[in-house]
């Protein structure tokens, strides 16, 4: 009898396809091969094989395998199909979401070859004027065996600059030597850092790699050091042929974060984020795949990836919320990183200053262990927090006089600020103050915001984007002014105010071009006084020791959301924000403007303490019946018309009504329309995740096979972030 294997395709759908397997093609679960789907050809993913045929079909023949290995090892390969079943989520496309784009359009699991160069002439014969040509050629003569074109790159220099010299007959093609030069090979002998005493309590408490696994939640304050920790465990318990995986939050803290391990390890860092080429994540994908002892640094859907020697998971900043994909294959990096810890029977850490409910609710458990990391590094303390309020205060971009004395006296005293606005742009709302018309996006249900630099209304849901006047669209006023304060006003006002200080700004708009972040952060580390100004962005992970003063303009946002994490969600911006002041030698302050300073959330703000106020939190949460007590799930649905949209989620209403199961709504989102798509929501809500995961399966298969009107979908979100 022919053999038959089950087959998965990178296709939205929830099923598999069995083929034929010719005689003399060996097949395992993880491999790739080209099929024939319809009339094209399709790359496809080995799920099972052996297995029976269905009576009566004549099943197309498997066209052939792309390698004779498995792309997805077995544990990758069991930790995708996990995922699948618990974010309801159809299995091929999850599997292919552990390829490279260049796999999963069918390019040889090759990496490409690499081209070499020599210098051949002398950098006399350049421009006064080409200095970085200059520095390049000099660059290369330094190396008699020549260089890589990747080293070239990864030394800072371009493929343009290197095309130059080729083009003047400078340099020439050289036939491959054994060196590899990147700057950092040496730095593989750095010993580990010098952990402080209170640190050494901290790493001693984290179970050795040979132990198994384990989960541990590192609670370590602002500034307390968790990075040295990291590093100072990779160098106690990871052999020289083993592999480890750093989990960051962002594509901006990478750069950061890989030089700062590179110090330490050298050649074994590897980075994985968003803004590789196909080829750059080729050649990482392939040395992850064929174990080579890397440490791999990298954003949220680097932990699907198939390692083969894995032996401890990092996942730095736990809490944020990036770690949870937005759309498509809604899985939490986070919560993956555990159950892949536990598939690879090692250590899992999750590091935070401001653990995630969830996390401090496993640990409080029994589920982790508790590691409390409470003192700064060094001599720097943690920063004294006040609350200022601005109630009848006379504002300027935002910012009240005291506020304005007090970054006055820092710059006096040759420190640098920091001003926390938590919008982009000159302005959230134009307004009329005579007819009362703000305006508003055309495909969504909110308003337009004013940058100013670009004389531009732009919506930061759709992107959307027309210009800007200067009088009213409705009545033709001169009464048409911005109203509330984003990043580029609050910068305009503190130019005006401090015009011999740099004031740099930090949001999506002012980091678009590639490398600018860093750019920035050179600029700030000089130590010179300046203010910067920015968005969550200037939140997470960086270190500036001159930072002596933090201004948070409005801490009021999250107070009074529908979304029921939105307090936890401001209290980890705020103290996250607050823990950029004080790293250094020198103490740091932090002052939160709000109009209601008398929120007893705020009030226990002040105190520092982030655990008291997460106590104070799961108190609410278990009264409420909410998450980390209840597990949730939502059924979203979006349409050309708010009634087809409430018209899918009706239909799902019926099926998800069980004993022991929550259902709410379906009600409108809180952002009803979104890109002139309308959108609805069923919240199901209990407190037994087995029998929600079950219930979960079926709607899913029974929603696969009906047909809704044109242009109508729905989605599922187990464990959503985002409630509103």
């Amino acid at each position: 009898m022919p053999s038959t294997a089950r087959i998965a395709l990178n296709r939205p759908l929830r099923r598999l396809f069995d083929y034929r397997v010719p005689e003399g093609i060996p097949l395992q679960p993880g491999q790739r091969v080209k099929i024939p789907f319809g009339r094209q050809q399709a790359i496809g993913l080995v799920v099972e094989t052996d297995i029976e045929p269905p009576e009566g079909l004549t099943l197309k023949p498997v066209h052939s395998t792309l390698e004779n290995w498995p792309a997805l090892p077995t544990e990758t390969f069991q930790l995708l199909s996990w995922a699948s079943d618990y974010y309801q989520h159809p299995l091929g496309e999850c599997l292919f979401t552990a390829l490279p784009p260049a796999l999963r359009r069918g390019r040889p699991a090759l990496e490409k070859s690499d081209d070499w160069w020599q210098a051949c002439g002398s950098s006399a014969a350049l421009p006064a004027n080409a200095h970085k040509q200059k520095n390049l050629l000099d660059w290369i003569a330094q190396h008699e065996q020549g260089v890589k074109s990747s080293d070239v790159t990864r030394a800072g220099f371009t493929r343009p600059q290197l095309k130059a010299l080729l083009d003047k007959e400078l340099i020439r093609a050289a036939e491959p030597g054994s060196a590899r030069i990147d700057g950092t090979e040496h730095y593989a002998s750095v010993p580990a850092p010098v952990l402080s005493s209170a640190q050494l309590e901290a790493a001693s408490q984290i179970p050795a790699t040979e132990d198994g696994f384990s989960a541990s939640l590192l609670y370590g304050i602002t500034g307390s050091g968790k990075t040295e920790i990291y590093l100072h465990y990779l160098k106690e318990h990871l052999s020289s042929s083993e592999q480890a995986l750093v989990l960051v939050p962002e594509i901006n803290l990478t750069p950061q974060t890989v030089a700062r391990f590179k110090r330490y390890f050298g050649e074994r860092i590897l980075a994985w984020h968003s803004a590789l080429n196909d080829s750059e994540r080729l050649n990482a994908w392939l040395r992850i795949r064929n174990g080579d002892p890397v440490i791999l640094i990298g954003t949220r859907s680097a932990v699907l990836l198939p390692f083969t020697a894995l032996k401890v998971l990092i996942v730095d900043e736990e809490h944020d919320s990036s770690y949870k994909q937005g759309e498509g294959f809604r899985y939490s990096g986070r919560d993956v990183a555990v159950y892949r810890a536990h598939l690879n029977n090692c250590p899992v850490i999750l590091g935070s200053a401001t653990p995630s409910l969830e996390s401090y609710h496993n640990a409080l458990a029994g589920k982790y262990r508790l590691i409390k990391l409470e003192e700064r590094a060094g001599e720097a303390l943690p920063p004294s927090i006040s609350l200022l309020d601005i109630r009848s205060r006379p504002l300027e971009g935002g910012l009240s006089r005291p506020a304005l004395q007090a970054l006055r006296q820092t710059l006096d005293s040759g420190n640098q600020a920091l001003v926390f606005v938590n919008r982009r742009g000159f302005a959230p709302v134009m307004m009329c103050f005579d007819c009362g018309h703000m305006v508003e996006c055309p495909r969504c249900d909110t308003r337009l915001t004013y940058h100013r630099r670009d004389r531009a209304m732009r919506c930061h849901h759709c992107d959307f984007q027309r210009a800007a006047t200067d009088t009213c669209p409705k009545c033709k006023s001169d009464a048409f002014k911005p109203v509330g304060q984003g990043t580029e006003q609050t910068e305009d006002i503190l130019a005006s105010n401090f015009p011999d200080t740099p004031i740099v700004r930090v949001d999506r708009d002012s980091t678009q071009r590639k490398g600018s972040i860093q750019t920035i952060l050179e600029q700030v580390n000089t130590g010179k006084p300046c203010i910067l100004v920015g968005t969550q962005m200037l939140a997470k992970g960086h270190d500036f020791p001159n930072v002596t003063l933090v201004i948070v303009i409005n801490a009021d946002g999250g107070l009074f959301s529908v979304d029921f994490r939105a307090p936890e969600q401001l209290i980890q911006t705020l103290l996250q924000v607050s823990g950029r002041a004080g790293r250094g030698s020198k103490a740091g302050k932090v002052v939160v403007q709000t109009c209601h300073s008398d929120h007893p959330l705020l009030k226990t703000l002040c105190n520092g303490r982030y655990l008291d106020m997460a106590d104070q939190l799961l108190e609410e949460r278990e009264a409420g019946k909410f998450p980390p007590f209840r597990a949730m799930a939502i059924f979203r649905a979006e349409a050309d018309t708010m009634k087809q949209s409430l018209q899918i989620l009706d239909s799902i209403k019926p099926l998800a009504t069980a004993p022991g199961i929550e259902v709410w709504g379906p009600l409108p989102a809180l952002i009803a329309r979104r890109a002139d798509r309308h959108r609805a929501q069923l919240v199901l809500n209990t407190d037994n995740r087995r029998r929600l995961n079950k219930l979960l399966t079926g709607i899913c298969q029974m929603l696969e096979q009906k047909r809704f009107s044109k242009g109508a979908k729905w989605m599922i979100d187990v464990d959503p972030q985002e409630t509103g």
